[in-house]
């Protein structure tokens, strides 16, 4: 139960279903938590299930440096270091092909999913701890392409690079990077998909994602956090650089 004594994490897209439950498991493990989230309410609705001094909210927007800056002096200020950082927060955009896909939409998946995840390696890993761990959230579709999902797809390969040159950058302070590739996960992100792909039959969308999982089903929040909770650990203290696949065998053909 002790697997992360003394650690602080900072997760964004932390009032998500994979941060909340990312929260949790690192709890029990000993960590300090912080949780990071642009939406005030969430956030608030969140807070209300943890009845616990060690994780603290902050309210940001990921894609803003000024913001950043701000949950990471947060961090510090309110648990002294930063162990830990699991670039979570993502949007998923619109479901629809790129020759009619929405400039708009484009930039804040962009800006998100990207922008946010370069933003934190840029100002959050310098001042990690050495032997610290990075996680960063990217997709099956960070290593496939899907229909319709063009610039989710862009930014989910485009992390991987980050996360490549971050690893070999960091590795003399003994600072792991990696991603993880969740496939489809039962949450609010794949609801809002499936309805976007078929608002008359989300349930046949659904269907056919779990069609192509050699384990029948989606995962659950609570397994992909357990992924999170190895790579934070030092179980995983000599990989680094490396693309992690959680998806029950859906790429494995």
């Amino acid at each position: 139960m002790n697997r992360l004594k003394d650690k602080v994490a900072v997760i964004t897209g932390g009032t998500g279903g994979i941060g909340l439950a990312t929260a949790k498991l690192f709890l029990e493990q000993g960590a300090k938590v912080v949780l990071v989230d642009i939406n005030a309410a969430a956030i608030e609705e969140s807070r209300a299930k943890f009845n616990n001094k060690n994780v603290s909210f902050f309210q940001a927007d990921v894609s803003k440096k000024e913001d950043t800056l701000k949950f990471l002096n947060h961090a510090i200020a309110t648990f002294g270091k930063i162990d830990i950082f699991f670039a979570n927060a993502g949007i998923e955009g619109t479901p629809t092909s790129i020759a009619e896909y929405p400039e708009e939409v484009f930039d804040n998946v962009i800006a998100v999913n990207l922008k946010g995840v370069w933003l934190g390696c840029q100002y959050i890993i310098p001042k990690m701890e050495e032997g610290g761990s990075v996680i960063i959230t990217s997709s099956v579709a960070g290593l496939k392409g899907f229909t319709g999902l063009g610039a989710y797809c862009a930014t989910k390969h485009a992390v991987v690079g980050i996360m490549r040159v971050a690893a070999n950058e960091n590795a003399s302070r003994k600072i792991r990077v990696n991603t993880i590739h969740p496939g489809p996960v039962d949450n609010d992100m794949m609801r809002r998909l499936e309805s976007g792909m078929a608002p008359d039959n989300p349930d046949a969308v659904k269907d056919g994602f779990t069609a192509t999982v050699p384990f029948g089903r989606y995962a659950t929040s609570k397994e992909i956090g357990e992924y999170a909770l190895f790579l934070a650990s030092d179980d995983s203290k000599y990989i680094t650089g490396c693309t992690h696949r959680i998806d029950g065998g859906m790429l494995s053909a």
